[in-house]
């Protein structure tokens, strides 16, 4: 949390710094920024979210990319960072038919980027995952029951002291 302002924009300017190092943007137009993607996944299930930069090469290739102000995740946690990208990836599918060739995240944190080339099986597998969130979430509403799920994020989370899962 940055309680200043000078502590604000000295973290800015190294997030920027970061970004020069990785990227030249006069080297490209992105095509789209803050791109919003909507579907109606399913019936009750309406799905959405804003791509940070999504770039259609003049070849008709489509890079999708987010940008993390945070660091890298740790050896053999980028798939699960990937998750996000690929529902976005999902829903581009869905509303164009077009697969997004690239999905990147680009860390400012530490200067990282994690890529990866979707095929449909990535696509499908993240669909089958939202589709058995979505079935939980019904589920969970039909039995008014919402088991609390701990983890190190936690510490950090400002209604722990009213959480069940913190209050025996």
């Amino acid at each position: 949390m940055v309680s200043n302002e000078k502590e604000w924009l000295d973290r800015a300017s190294a997030l920027l710094s970061t970004y020069f190092t990785l990227e030249n943007p006069t080297t490209f137009e992105a095509t789209h920024r803050e791109m919003h993607l909507e579907n109606d996944f399913e019936e009750n299930v309406y799905l959405h979210g804003y791509v940070d930069r999504l770039d259609i090469a003049p070849t008709g290739e489509v890079r999708i990319v987010d940008y993390k102000t945070g660091k890298a995740p740790k050896p053999g946690w980028e798939e699960k960072a990937l998750f996000q990208l690929r529902v976005y990836a999902l829903l581009y599918w869905k509303n164009t038919g077009v697969l997004p060739r690239l999905l990147q995240l680009i860390y400012l944190g530490d200067g990282k980027v994690v890529k990866s080339n979707p095929t449909m099986r990535d696509l499908e597998s993240a669909e089958k995952t939202l589709h058995r969130v979505a079935k939980d979430i019904f589920i969970s509403i039909e039995k008014d029951y919402w088991p609390a799920k701990t983890s190190r994020l936690c510490d950090w989370c400002y209604f722990k002291s009213i959480c069940p899962a913190h209050n025996n």
